[in-house]
């Protein structure tokens, strides 16, 4: 079966990408060739920039069994596909995110009918209209569309902490280790589901030439569900220390830091369970296996491995320590007002 997947060398397709050569899966990444990474044997690279009107042309006599974008984030990205892989593909499978379901939800559990609709965050409202316009095409002219939906994924190179920097997420342990103060949104117990690369990629990879999963959506992700205080406890077991940690609400931080409305109200301050049956009906024996508390292990290890990888972003500290600050000194200035 060929594969192409566009893009490729994240932390979640990579995972996907190893293990669909493992299953030997004759698997192509189109890639811009901006990040170094060390493929799987046998996987090859096409060096093109997907946006490159060009790159039709080379397609013309090209076709895949099965074409994953990565990659795809507005509906301008969707027509370029479209225009790309009509009539060159048995299947093509858009990466969404659960971000797209309903915001505020109107029930704790997430299923594929849940409503698409999230005000909080323009990242979401491109993935839904993304997954209109595919479902449109669907319909109207048979287009192979097979959406999924990850949620929180993280891999060796993540420690997937809420606030923590993305980029250098090592951010989060060093600042557990120097016994800085962590940021919880809220009272720390709404409930998270985190989901590691190599979980969701059983389930991705299974999915890949499965004819019956054609006009349909599933999210993929682990079982294993935690509030924001046991995983951040988990971290700091993982490092021999007890996080000190410092309850701020949403609202609070979204007055200060505007941006981080999309990751807070939008995603990750809310309680979400997922309902994972039916990625289990179409992907027989599909299981999330790696715990938490393994993956950070995991995660530790890797940065242990190199200090080089020990990034800190300075950005961030600056940023956890003023809204800290701000928010220690008006609890004290309201308990003075009541007193």
């Amino acid at each position: 079966m060929r594969i192409l997947f566009i893009g490729g060398t994240g932390i979640i397709s990579t995972a996907c990408t190893a293990l669909a050569a493992a299953r030997g899966m004759d698997v192509t990444l189109l890639s811009r060739g901006q990040h170094e990474a060390q493929l799987p044997a046998g996987v090859k690279t096409l060096i093109a920039d997907v946006n490159d009107p060009a790159l039709l042309q080379q397609m013309e006599h090209e076709s895949f069994d099965v074409v994953v974008d990565w990659v795809a984030f507005t509906p301008a990205d969707i027509e370029r596909d479209l225009k790309l892989f009509r009539g060159r593909t048995r299947q093509f499978v858009f990466i969404s995110s659960t971000s797209a379901y309903q915001k505020p939800q109107t029930h704790y559990l997430m299923t594929e009918s849940t409503p698409l609709a999230n005000p909080h965050w323009d990242y979401s409202r491109n993935k839904i209209a993304c997954e209109e316009r595919l479902m449109q095409a669907y319909r109207e002219e048979g287009f192979p569309v097979t959406i999924v939906r990850p949620s929180l994924t993280y891999g060796d190179t993540q420690i997937p902490l809420v606030l923590n920097s993305w980029e250098k997420s090592y951010t989060a342990v060093d600042r557990m280790l120097r016994g800085q103060k962590m940021i919880v949104p809220g009272d720390g117990s709404s409930l998270w589901v985190v989901t590691h690369n190599t979980d969701f990629a059983k389930g991705l990879v299974g999915l890949l030439g499965h004819a019956q999963a054609i006009g349909h959506a599933f999210h993929i992700t682990s079982d294993e569900v935690l509030t924001w205080h046991q995983l951040f406890r988990i971290v700091g077991a993982a490092v021999g220390v007890e996080p000190k940690l410092v309850h701020i609400p949403s609202d609070f931080i979204i007055a200060c830091v505007p941006e981080k409305e999309g990751t807070l109200i939008g995603d990750k301050s809310v309680s979400v369970v997922f309902d994972n049956s039916k990625i289990k009906r179409f992907v027989p024996g599909y299981c999330a296996t790696t715990t938490f508390a393994e993956g950070v292990r995991q995660s530790l290890a890797w940065f242990n491995s190199d200090p080089s990888r020990k990034q800190i972003d300075h950005q961030v500290n600056a940023t956890m320590d003023k809204l800290i600050s701000a928010y220690e000194k008006g609890m004290s200035e309201a308990v003075r007002s009541f007193a």
